[in-house]
């Protein structure tokens, strides 16, 4: 059983509070794009993880996938072990997403092969648990996303009349270096709002927060910021904590785009 777990973007980031128990919450638009991993599931078999593609950093049994599977055998005990392999092309540690849809859909695919009968409500929960991100790739529809980024209010964005470039300089951001770098503050207009004015518009409205201490320790994401304008772009950001840059276009007005030859572009 094979199923293609995609990446995310963020569409303005904003830190709002440092919480009690050391998060922090925040309020962002999730916006699921068509660049994807490929994840194959095997049954019967023993518990076993392997990947192909961009390598995996890190202990093989700290995978998300793993312990997606771990986190429900807990209360199926019944669930049967299974051959997971992952073929990795979202790049890691973009600000895409990619670990946590990866881990979102290993829940999906479980609950569908095994007739477990989750809800999405209770998914949703499930995939929270595993990380902040996890939570949009049940729904994988754009939401507006408060809390740790696991509450999530559905919102009626639609942006297939654009085109998308995603530039991966392969700078991994540590998150939280960059939590350590923001002074929460709550925003004068919540992107609930700003998000359903026209996109032409972003630019002086909708911003992240993380920007300007990323941009401060890795100048080149600002220089590939400016370029994506330069290039026509009505709108630039960085994703999340970075370091993955996203430029919107136009549909099919996206020509003669390139960058750095260490790059990786991503047109969708």
């Amino acid at each position: 059983m094979i199923v293609f777990p995609n990446c995310k973007i963020n569409l303005g980031l904003h830190v709002t509070r440092k919480r009690p128990d050391g998060f922090h919450d925040l309020e962002t638009v999730f916006y699921p794009l068509p660049l994807t991993d490929a994840l194959e599931v095997i049954t019967p078999g023993t518990l076993t993880f392997t990947g192909s593609g961009i390598p995996v950093p890190g202990n093989t049994e700290d995978n998300l996938c793993l312990k997606a599977w771990h986190l429900l055998k807990q209360d199926f005990p019944l669930l049967p072990e299974v051959n997971i392999h992952l073929h990795k092309h979202i790049p890691i540690g973009a600000g895409l997403g990619g670990g946590s849809a990866d881990a979102a859909f290993i829940l999906q695919l479980l609950n569908n092969r095994f007739e477990l009968s989750l809800t999405e409500e209770q998914l949703i929960t499930y995939a929270a648990k595993l990380g902040s991100d996890c939570a949009f790739f049940i729904p994988n529809k754009p939401c507006y996303a408060t809390g740790r980024g696991e509450i999530l209010e559905p919102i009626p964005l639609n942006l297939d009349n654009w085109s998308f470039v995603l530039v991966y300089p392969g700078i991994h951001v540590n998150t939280g270096w960059a939590f350590g770098r923001i002074t929460p503050k709550v925003p004068a207009q919540s992107l609930r709002d700003s998000i359903l004015a026209p996109v032409e518009s972003w630019k002086t409205l909708i911003s992240n927060d993380f920007e300007a201490p990323v941009f401060s320790a890795h100048p080149e994401l600002a220089q590939i910021k400016d370029e994506l304008y330069a290039y026509g772009a009505v709108y630039a950001t960085m994703s999340g904590s970075g370091s993955a840059m996203v430029g919107i276009f136009p549909k099919n007005k996206i020509a003669g785009i390139t960058f750095n030859t260490g790059y990786k572009v991503f047109i969708l």
